[in-house]
């Protein structure tokens, strides 16, 4: 059966149909009055979700899509019958989308989820609906809808929990073929695998989970090179992605780092989404001589970018179950402990060539420095008779500073000293001087006693 995931069809939902214009007419009742009927509804288009298919082949030769119209209101009070609805079944995980605006109308994700997409047209009415008192003879009535006409383009992205993702031959058909009963073509040359494949993996304790291998990878993918970007809508909905980097390859422009970047790239450039969903790392064709070679080189790059690696072979089996346990670990409790690892510390040869640079750095400045010290030297040999005479000025200023001290010390101690002594000799001096008046007045009395004894004297 051909694997179809993208297919555009055209959908037309049933128009309603149209009320009638009737009136009574029977023997011996005269004017009965409208009854003319309602028209029937036209049938939806509803997109519903089949487990049992996995491809949208269907619709690849089959584009046009239209619902029944309703019938048309009769006579005699009766309705037209409504049309059913039609249902076009899809694989579960078909996104519906509008061509024209590119809106998302439906996902399907759920098994027997329905979605109508176009709506059908609703029943005229009748002219018996429109009879009143004043207007009991209506001679129209009313028609039905059309129904609603879109074209759609439908995407089909397989629902499974985990994804492998690799470069063309790097054995995921090889893998998926091991872990789970599917049974795709396997063989030695790149894009063997043209369609996308499902297995279901049973796991430990009655736990299952689905796998999807798509066609490989190349660069350019994200652009429309290759396969790659047209499956690569089949990995969006994994929750897990088991990267396979070929161990084996000995052709020269492939290289297993390079390979993982270069995928990673193209995840990041179809969708951000998608390149942060977790990766499982697996080297696969371990079983090869050239391969062992490799392993340690690759290991210990991914391992210091925090990576954790599982090696493998598809062929023998080999690392078959920690890569299962890291998976399901993933899957079921949400934990990625096992997926990164912390990076190594750096070797002792870098360490060593590290340390010899930074000794060999200040060595080599060593030179400039001593010329440096050498300069100073120099200058402050030159500078020193300059500093001299400051130095010789600096006792005579201590001398003076000492002399004018010791000199003003006992000059004001003494003035101290003599102001109490002076004064108090004034005051005596002014006690003194008290008498001093006495006895000039007493010479002035006697004196004047003098005068007047001469004077009598004279007079006598």
């Amino acid at each position: 059966m051909k694997f179809v995931d993208e297919v555009r069809i055209q959908v037309k939902a049933g128009d309603g149909g149209h009320g009638a214009v009737a009136f009574r007419r029977e023997k011996y009742i005269d004017r009965g009055g409208p009854n003319g009927g309602d028209g029937g509804n036209g049938g939806s288009v509803i997109f519903q979700a089949d487990p049992q298919l996995t491809t949208l082949l269907d619709y690849r030769y089959q584009q046009h899509h239209r619902a029944k119209s309703g019938e048309g209101g009769m006579g005699n009070d009766c309705n037209g019958r409504s049309a059913e609805d039609l249902v076009l079944r899809v694989p579960v995980g078909t996104l519906v989308r509008d061509e024209a605006t590119g809106e998302v109308l439906a996902d399907l994700n759920d098994p027997g989820q329905k979605m109508v997409v176009c709506k059908g047209g609703r029943g005229g009415l009748g002219n018996m609906n429109f009879a009143t008192s004043t207007r009991q003879t209506p001679r129209f009535a009313q028609d039905g809808t059309p129904g609603e006409e879109r074209t759609l383009r439908l995407e089909l992205k397989l629902l499974a929990d985990v994804g492998l993702l690799g470069f063309p031959n790097a054995g995921k058909s090889t893998l998926i073929s091991i872990v789970s009963r599917a049974r795709p073509k396997i063989a030695n040359y790149p894009f063997t695998t043209l369609v996308p494949n499902l297995g279901l993996v049973q796991y430990k304790d009655g736990l299952s989970f689905v796998m999807a291998d798509i066609p490989g990878i190349i660069e350019g993918a994200s652009e429309g090179v290759g396969l790659g970007h047209q499956f690569l809508r089949h990995v969006e909905r994994c929750k897990v992605l088991i990267h396979l980097l070929d161990m084996g390859t000995e052709t020269e422009d492939r290289e297993p780092l390079r390979d993982f970047d270069t995928l990673n790239t193209e995840l990041r450039k179809y969708s951000e989404e998608l390149s942060h969903k977790p990766q499982v790392v697996a080297l696969n064709k371990l079983d090869l001589p050239h391969a062992l070679e490799r392993q340690e080189s690759v290991t210990r790059e991914l391992q210091r970018r925090g990576i954790a690696v599982f090696p493998i072979s598809c062929a023998t089996g080999l690392g078959m179950q920690p890569l299962l346990d890291a998976v399901a670990e993933v899957l079921f409790t949400g934990r990625t402990d096992k997926l990164h690892v912390e990076p190594p510390p750096a070797p002792r040869a870098e360490k060593k060539a590290s340390a010899k640079a930074v000794k060999k750095a200040p060595a080599r400045e060593a030179p400039v420095k001593k010329a440096a010290a050498k300069a100073t030297k120099k200058s402050s040999a030159k500078k020193a008779p300059v500093k001299k005479a400051p130095a010789k000025k600096a006792p005579a200023k201590k001398t003076v500073a000492k002399k004018g001290a010791v000199k003003k010390a006992p000059a004001k101690k003494t003035a101290a000293k003599k102001a109490p002594v002076k004064k108090a000799p004034v005051k005596k001096a002014a006690a003194k001087k008290a008498p001093a008046r006495k006895t000039a007045t007493r010479t002035v009395r006697s004196s004047a006693g003098k005068a007047s004894g001469a004077a009598r004297r004279r007079r006598a």
